[in-house]
């Protein structure tokens, strides 16, 4: 358990129960995908973020355990669904539900996360935190479809890669964090301070994803290293390449995102590496961070802001 996982011990240990009695359904196919989810681990850091939010802002109940276990559903379905759209064999080091199960089971499933979420969602009864979370959901999916219209293209620009990773990745960052502030009774301009911590954090996160794709490995990845360039992914490290790097090498990775083709993956990374690529998306990541963590100014000192601020500075830490 990391630091900032101690905070919200007992709390987090409440949500996986909750997710565990919540995978219950008459069809085992459900529960056997469910449960082979949940035990593949995972850091949880976006049901950890409703529960240290909630309670940094000054929550006392304990609905928020039942809105971490909600927004984790919403993610765990929109994991599923990727793995079948990008054809993902590995995900956390393990073999994906697609591969294990195949495609339509895994979009089944994803399916019966997603509604479960929302009955849920209507259990809890706040029309706010209801309409933040449909908004949300309608948000990843368009980030999803953005970025299928984006495989296979070079010419996708920074601005548009940095639209679709807060819509694919941030905005469930940002909604976890708004929904704990508006369990927690906050004023709007503090909500909208949670809301933009979320956000600058869930960009954090996905830069520093898409610079291990070129600069991790498999074993701690989860996943192998240049999926992405197999995906015809246009993501930082390979925008920044095109634009600064030398003529050959900006050829060698459009050709590349154009054909999906990891058949000169090493000559790609060598590229990558000499130009700068990682270190400018790390950078840009690490602001991103120190953007997360101005936005807790107004919090009161305490274990839980200290965990927040510790999640910042983690996710530009992971394996470099």
């Amino acid at each position: 358990m990391l630091p900032f996982h101690q905070a919200a011990a007992e709390d987090f240990k409440a949500v996986n129960q909750l997710i565990i009695e919540q995978l219950h359904s008459d069809v085992p196919l459900v529960e056997n995908i469910g449960h082979y989810l949940v035990e593949a681990g995972g850091k949880r850091l976006r049901p950890l973020l409703v529960l240290l939010c909630a309670q940094a802002a000054g929550y006392q109940g304990r609905t928020h355990i039942n809105l971490a276990a909600i927004i984790e559903f919403i993610h765990t379905a929109t994991l599923l669904h990727d793995d079948v759209v990008d054809t993902s064999e590995l995900r956390r080091g393990r073999l994906t539900a697609n591969a294990k199960w195949g495609n339509a089971p895994s979009v089944l499933v994803g399916d019966f996360l997603y509604s479960r979420a929302f009955q849920m969602m209507v259990g809890i009864g706040d029309m706010d935190i209801m309409s933040i979370l449909s908004d949300t959901t309608n948000t990843i999916a368009e980030g999803e479809v953005q970025q299928l219209v984006n495989a296979g293209d070079p010419n996708v620009s920074e601005e548009n890669y940095l639209t679709v990773i807060h819509k694919k990745t941030g905005a469930l960052f940002e909604a976890a964090c708004e929904t704990a502030a508006v369990l927690a009774g906050t004023d709007a301009e503090q909500r909208a301070a949670l809301r933009a911590y979320g956000y600058h954090l869930g960009q954090a996160f996905q830069l520093v994803d898409d610079a291990l794709d070129y600069r991790g490995n498999a074993e701690e990845l989860g996943k192998n290293v240049g999926d992405d360039l197999a995906e015809g992914k246009p993501t930082l490290p390979l925008i920044y390449t095109m634009r600064h790097g030398t003529e050959a090498q900006a050829a060698l990775v459009r050709s590349a995102i154009e054909n999906s083709g990891t058949d000169k993956l090493g000559a790609i990374l060598e590229a990558i590496e000499a130009c700068g690529a990682i270190d400018y998306t790390l950078q840009m990541a690490r602001t991103q961070a120190e953007m997360a963590c101005e936005k807790l100014e107004w919090l009161p000192a305490g274990v839980y802001k200290t965990a927040l601020e510790q999640l910042a500075e983690y996710s530009v830490a992971r394996t470099f």
